[in-house]
């Protein structure tokens, strides 16, 4: 019986004999070389970087360096299932592609892009919701492939509940909430080229499709506080503004719109004063099931299944929030711990391959959001290097429970690990 892992395999040695490699590296090293070299400055500093010194990056993984897998053997592993049951969605492996704003520095159309590899992989996406494509044309992009929705809770609630109808309109999964960026990160990798990409119109597509933040825009008062001080860096990102806002490029070029947009999105697109007591009202606001994240501590972890909270992500933001953060794979075991066995966790964070997922799982994981590594994926080859970046982990994902004695995910216990001694 031919797995994921054995199909990949194949696949790639058979090409190679004709002369072909892969669109992208197999592993994560020149995977990232190779996606830095293809991403321009600005791109490279948001999608690879992290909060002030990077200690959390480097903590996210060592944490996974203090575990070993210790395989079994002769336990009879020709057929294996990955597959998970997880919030009504069927998974064929326990990965989803994490939500990742702003996209569009990397690719063009970087949004269709993931949900047409997501789709093409059978592995959901979760859309950001700081997207440079409306979450209605990206669903439309997967067709019935699974899709998970991110929230991020704005200052007004009533965009609030406009963005959640949108993504019950669009037969999403679950509402996932985005709890650990009410205000943005230390980001010295941006701030040292003073680049955000907000501030250009990149990455609030979702806002400028939706009834309720055109309000808000025709409802702004124009700006009478002074003069704008003109540069040539001032015009060209006027131009940007521009160019990034839905409509043709020279009717809103005369229109103050597309600036409009952009100031009206920077000062409500999160909310600092955001609680418990706004969490408690989603179920009073939406069907979907819910999910907090950017869970780190156990007490918060206890207290969202207390409130009803059907799943969280252990989760913090890959490194780019808080700067000596606690690694999520630590996390994930304390709240594992704390919970027990029935509640719903994923964790994201540091994942690089298939092994990595195996350990996440073992730990206590029901899943995985894969983040940077398909982003890199998208700067080498698109949608093909998307789709090749999720092959190749879950190929190694399958031949890893294959090598280590186990048929299913149930049987992906913390049994098989031990401390690393290295």
């Amino acid at each position: 019986m031919e797995g994921a892992g054995r199909r990949r395999q194949n696949a790639i040695y058979r090409a190679g004999v004709l002369g072909r490699r892969p669109a992208v590296p197999t592993d994560f090293a020149e995977l990232e070389r190779r996606a830095k070299k293809a991403s321009s400055t600005t791109g490279w500093a948001y999608v690879a970087g992290g909060a002030g010194e990077g200690r959390t990056m480097r903590a996210n993984r060592a944490a996974f360096d203090r575990w070993a897998i210790v395989p079994r053997m002769l336990r009879d592993v020709a057929e294996r299932d990955l597959g998970q049951d997880l919030l009504g969605t069927r998974l064929t492996a326990p990965v989803l592609l994490a939500p990742v704003g702003a996209g569009q520095l990397i690719a063009a159309d970087a949004d269709l892009h993931t949900a047409r590899a997501a789709a093409a992989a059978g592995v959901p996406y979760i859309f950001t919701n700081q997207g440079g494509t409306a979450m209605e044309e990206t669903a439309a992009a997967m067709g019935a492939a699974p899709r998970w929705v991110q929230l991020y809770w704005s200052t007004d609630e009533a965009l609030v509940d406009s963005l959640i109808h949108r993504a019950e309109a669009i037969d999403a999964g679950a509402l996932v909430v985005t709890l650990d960026t009410t205000v943005l990160g230390w980001r010295p990798q941006d701030l040292n080229l003073g680049s955000l990409p907000f501030a250009k119109g990149l990455g609030i597509a979702q806002y400028t499709s939706d009834p309720r933040f055109q309000e808000l825009v025709a409802s702004r008062k124009p700006n009478k506080s002074g003069k704008t001080e003109v540069t040539i860096k001032a015009i060209q990102a006027l131009i940007e503004i521009t160019r990034n806002h839905p409509g043709r490029f020279w009717a809103n070029l005369r229109s103050p719109k597309p600036r409009a947009s952009v100031e009206t999105f920077l000062d409500i697109y999160s909310n600092p004063r955001l609680s418990w007591d706004h969490i408690a009202t989603l179920r009073e606001r939406t069907r979907l099931p819910i999910v907090l994240k950017g869970i780190l501590h156990p007490d918060d972890a206890k207290r969202a299944f207390d409130e009803g909270i059907d799943a969280i992500v252990v989760s913090n933001h890959g490194g780019r929030q808080v700067d000596n953060a606690i690694a999520s794979l630590d996390a994930l075991v304390r709240i594992r711990d704390a919970v027990g066995p029935v509640p719903k966790i994923l964790m994201d964070s540091g994942i690089r391959t298939g092994a990595d997922v195996f350990v996440a799982v073992a730990l206590g994981a029901d899943a995985v959001l894969l983040g940077r590594p398909y982003m890199y994926g998208l700067a080498i080859a698109g949608q093909r290097g998307i789709e090749e970046v999720i092959a190749n982990v879950i190929a190694e994902l399958d031949l890893t429970m294959a090598l280590t004695g186990v048929k299913n995910l149930s049987e992906v216990s913390r049994e098989l690990l031990v401390p690393n001694p290295a």
